[in-house]
């Protein structure tokens, strides 16, 4: 096979891929949940696809983040993507303002959204009632999230159920879109993964472990946690007061039914399998205890790599660069096809 077309049949195989997007906030510490219900499968199935991976530092300022705070969470969340196994080759990993369109996107596709959709947005009334003052950033940032997914023409969104309506908008907004200005964008498609979605709280089965409730002690298992820690706080772990180890769907069995998910994540077994794996387990006790094994051994090679790059952050840097020109080079011609649609002039480049 000639090397043009080695080129032509790669360009062909790319061309054919589906293309992903999909960004997490660089604020509070990333948790297993985080890793498990996200993370773990963007890096499983990165050569799938054509991936774009977002640092989502416009959306954290929503609320009032401390300025050197968010500066360490940016480069902490880099540096902990990269040592989760994404690879650049592999994936585009990229911070969201480093690419302006995402900012410019957000106020042209603001100017065909209705308030009325944003205002039906559940987690807008949920994160409006923790706050004492509600910026615009935070009614409007379901509009800068379409953006960020419609620049990237992106076929698939993989979240969380939480976040399904936001994708949801996204696909009406990229419609009306369409139909007012002509064909520019893809309607994507939410992908809400079967098992690992929802990684639920140590200390809570019944709410979903998530970084905003990481501070409280016993609530998640930190990826950067020690493994004293890790082991402490799965054996702390919320069951019930059977003994039974097995998937159930009764509401009494979330906590034995979340440690058996986490394991089954981690493993990569199939329910049976895992069952298997504790038909000789005595109780809850074992059942924590292997659990908190399994969690311990998938977290010490990532955060051995993590501070490894925490440690480089020249490289850390470099990466990131690269990431930030690879998305511009997608991002800025869909957002001069948006302004050439809409009636804007387009600026000149060298």
């Amino acid at each position: 096979m000639t090397t043009q077309t080695q080129t032509e049949t790669c360009e062909a195989q790319t061309l054919q891929k589906r293309r992903v997007f999909s960004g997490i906030q660089p604020s509070g510490e990333v948790q297993l949940g985080n890793y498990l219900g996200a993370i773990k499968g963007w890096v499983e199935r990165q050569e799938e696809k054509v991936n774009f991976f977002c640092l989502v530092d416009l959306h954290a300022i929503t609320v009032y983040q401390q300025p050197d705070e968010l500066l360490h969470q940016t480069r902490s969340l880099a540096a902990m993507l990269f040592a989760a196994g994404l690879h650049p080759d592999k994936s585009t990993v990229f911070v969201q303002s480093h690419v302006a369109a995402h900012a410019e996107s957000c106020w042209v596709l603001n100017c065909v959204t209705p308030m009325g959709w944003l205002e039906r947005m559940t987690q807008f009334k949920d994160k409006s009632a923790r706050q004492e003052s509600v910026s615009a950033g935070l009614f409007d940032y379901p509009v800068l999230m379409a953006g960020d997914i419609l620049l990237y023409d992106s076929d698939e969104v993989p979240v969380g159920e939480d976040q399904r309506q936001h994708v949801e908008l996204a696909r009406d907004i990229a419609i009306r879109f369409n139909r007012i200005y002509g064909d520019a964008f893809v309607v994507p498609e939410p992908m809400i993964p079967d098992i690992g979605a929802r990684v639920m709280g140590m200390n809570d089965p019944t709410v979903k472990m998530s970084k905003s409730y990481a501070h409280i002690r016993g609530h998640a298992v930190r990826m950067l946690d020690e493994p004293k820690e890790i082991e402490r706080t799965v054996k702390r772990a919320v069951t019930d007061s059977g003994s039974e180890i097995a998937f159930s769907d009764n509401p009494e069995k979330a906590g034995v039914n979340n440690l058996l998910g986490i394991y089954k994540v981690i493993t990569d077994k199939s329910q049976p399998e895992v069952i298997a794996d504790f038909s000789d387990a005595r109780g809850y006790g074992e059942l924590k205890s292997r659990v908190a094994e399994v969690v311990i051994e998938a977290l010490t090679p990532i955060q051995k790599r993590y501070y490894e790059y925490m440690d480089d952050p020249a490289e850390l840097d470099r990466m990131l660069a690269r990431g930030a020109e690879q998305a511009t080079a997608v991002a800025t011609p869909k957002m001069d096809e948006i302004k050439r649609l809409v009636g804007f002039t387009l600026p000149q480049r060298s």
